[in-house]
């Protein structure tokens, strides 16, 4: 497989799928760009060693064809503030056809052109094979920089790296270090590897959690998911978060673990609320004896004493998805703990992977971004990388 760094880019167009998802206010400006800085390394690359840009990625989730809300034409001012005024960032009013080929056409080495929405075109989404030639077309080499799609089999993100020569395709500097750090932790994993997983339902954690059996040697339980685990022990969980449906389920994986010496971690104590608002009454109490009326929103001190611990002596650690509400302050101090406790663990030496949207809002709010070893952009991708499916995405650059 090409490696990235290793390629010289001189005088080539390089294509790149990125992943510009970004939300935008009302005037249409970019409110949150973490995506595109992702993406400006590899740009820069490409750039800086005298090869010129042609960008494609989708923004929102268009019905019905080009719409101006969904427009990538909003985000060229501030990719154009990103790449500097020494590059010029064009657009092109469609990302296939006329519009797009003569646009490529015209570039010149440091130029950087930007494709309209992708998504415009139903073909995207169902990896139409023409749709994926006629992309293909508009550059020299091909670079798949958007690993939060990944998991996607779409024409620009799997399809068109078949009409791409093998030396021609490759990662960009993000997702190489997407995969790289993914497959530390899945494949290379050192013992004890502690794997935290939190967020409201366990059926959305099913299977991530079933593959980690397989790989953790301790595997820490927070959220609303928690409770599920606890009444499955026939436990009060009072007004908490419970899927009655997945009872057994979680009954079943809790003697699956014990079964293959696997360690799992549920929350001792919680903090426990009257309702479900910012303002509510608070109070601590043991995990599986919460009184009617009241449910459980966060860990409790005890748990997070516990979880610490059990991070602290940890060598690999996997974090996917907060312990409670954090959004609101009330119920943020056991998300808050178990960043503290993860960079710790990474400054004694520890490899730490966050991934899935919350637990990267949490790091960023919390700001432990930068103490542990990598934060992923990719949720429902990585998400999917640990239940152990194939990514399309990295499947096709692979082959």
């Amino acid at each position: 497989m090409t490696q990235f760094s290793n390629f010289n880019f001189g005088g080539k167009k390089v294509l790149i799928r990125v992943d510009f998802n970004v939300p935008l206010n009302d005037q249409f400006q970019v409110t949150d760009d973490t995506r595109m800085q992702a993406a400006i390394p590899t740009i820069q690359k490409i750039l800086s060693d005298g090869g010129s840009v042609i960008l494609m990625s989708h923004l929102g989730r268009p019905k019905d064809g080009p719409t101006n809300k969904y427009s990538l034409s909003h985000l060229v001012p501030h990719l154009q503030k990103l790449v500097g005024d020494q590059h010029e960032v064009f657009f092109a009013s469609d990302c296939i056809g006329e519009p797009a080929q003569k646009a490529a056409d015209l570039l010149e080495a440091g130029d950087v052109l930007l494709l309209e929405n992708l998504r415009f075109h139903k073909e995207e989404e169902k990896g139409d094979l023409v749709f994926a030639e006629k992309l293909s077309k508009l550059g020299d080499v091909y670079v798949n920089d958007a690993f939060g799609t990944a998991h996607r089999a779409h024409a620009s993100t799997a399809v068109i790296a078949d009409f791409i020569d093998g030396d021609k395709k490759m990662f960009g500097l993000l997702m190489e270090g997407e995969v790289a750090s993914a497959e530390k932790v899945l494949l290379q994993s050192e013992r004890p590897f502690t794997a935290i997983i939190g967020g409201a339902k366990v059926s959305d954690k099913i299977l991530i959690i079933e593959n980690l059996l397989e790989k953790a040697t301790d595997i820490i339980i927070g959220g609303g998911m928690a409770y599920t685990f606890w009444k499955s022990q026939g436990k009060e969980i009072g007004n908490s978060l419970c899927e009655e449906d997945r009872l057994p389920l979680a009954a079943e994986l809790l003697e699956k673990a014990k079964a293959k010496g696997v360690n799992i971690h549920l929350p001792a104590d919680s903090t426990i609320a009257d309702k479900f608002a910012a303002d509510a009454q608070t109070s601590n109490c043991e995990s599986g004896n919460i009184p009617a009326g009241w449910m459980g929103l966060d860990i409790g001190e005890k748990a997070r004493a516990d979880f610490r611990e059990v991070i602290l002596r940890s060598k690999t650690i996997l974090w996917n998805g907060p312990m409670g509400v954090f959004e609101m302050e009330k119920f943020q101090a056991g998300t808050k703990a178990i960043a503290e406790a993860v960079a710790e663990a990474t400054q004694a030496g520890a490899f730490s992977l966050v991934g899935g949207g919350d637990s990267v809002a949490a790091v960023n709010q919390f700001g432990f971004n930068d103490k542990v070893s990598y934060v992923s952009t990719g949720g429902g991708a990585m998400l999917e990388f640990f239940e152990g499916k194939e990514l399309p995405g990295i499947a096709a650059i692979k082959k």
